[in-house]
């Protein structure tokens, strides 16, 4: 296999990972009442309340707060629904650099900087609506842990950069 092709695999075996990664958060926010339900009784049937207490009043104030959403304001749900949405739609724009990763970078730029976008927003908006600091830092480690594949991927798109200017520089041999 030739560096170029072993690149391009690694690059996109590495935006698969994200984009599945990115699917899978976005899909669970089109039904979260069901899935906090879930993860509720699971960690009572696991008595986690044993060991993380605080943990486990939290997702029980969630699932009634979702709860009562979901019975009197279903509407306010429908913002779940379009976070989902985001989720696939940006999920989406990595196709470009999964087809061109050299020519569409900027989506993978782009995608690390929302990553870091998510630290500033955890740490001012979870104390604003009452989110427990342990929890925000849950939300940032989705910003922390999502760039590693994205600086991978940039990496591996600046080498195969590289290498197709090198490519191109080589002067053609004569016949």
């Amino acid at each position: 296999m030739s560096d170029r092709a072993a690149l391009l695999k690694g690059i996109r075996v590495w935006l698969g990972l994200f984009v599945v990664c990115l699917v899978l958060s976005g899909a669970t926010a089109f039904a979260l009442v069901h899935e906090l339900r879930w993860v509720e009784d699971g960690l009572r049937a696991l008595s986690v309340s044993e060991w993380l207490p605080g943990l486990v009043r939290w997702i029980s104030r969630v699932r009634e707060g979702l709860d009562t959403v979901d019975a009197d304001y279903p509407f306010v749900l429908y913002g779940t629904d379009w976070l989902a949405f985001a989720h696939l739609v940006i999920a989406v724009a990595f196709y470009g650099p999964y087809r061109d990763p050299v020519r569409n970078i900027w989506v993978v730029e782009f995608g690390m900087i929302a990553c870091a976008g998510i630290i500033p927003l955890a740490l001012v908006c979870g104390p604003v609506r009452g989110i427990p600091f342990w929890w925000s830092l849950i939300d940032m480690s989705f910003g922390a842990f999502g760039v590693v594949p994205l600086y991978v991927v940039r990496r591996k798109i600046k080498r195969l950069e590289a290498l197709d200017g090198a490519a191109a520089a080589r002067p053609v041999p004569a016949v």
